[in-house]
């Protein structure tokens, strides 16, 4: 009689075992997409704190694959604050 609920007991063990393994992947998935997104939007503040600092007539450039566009100071600085909202929206989603 004790065999069948023991039997019972080691499958939903061995399924809530598996759900936690499951779980924690996910949590250090995101962990890692958290802290990586953190230092884009770190990247991207710093970088706009310096182009803020230029004189309005600087040439400034953005990267496009392989090649630079010349783009005004103030695309590039909504460039940056786009980048830093996108990144603080997924940290939100993430968490």
């Amino acid at each position: 009689m004790a065999a069948p609920v023991d039997l019972e007991l080691k499958k939903a063990f061995s399924e809530l075992q598996a759900k936690v393994i499951d779980t924690q992947q996910k949590v250090k998935l995101a962990d890692l997409q958290i802290e990586q997104l953190t230092k884009t939007k770190k990247h991207a503040h710093l970088t706009d704190t310096e182009v803020m600092m230029l004189v309005d007539e600087t040439r400034m450039y953005e990267g496009v694959g392989r090649m630079f566009i010349l783009q005004p100071k103030g695309v590039i600085h909504n460039q940056l604050l786009e980048k830093q909202r996108i990144a603080e929206e997924k940290i939100k989603e993430l968490e």
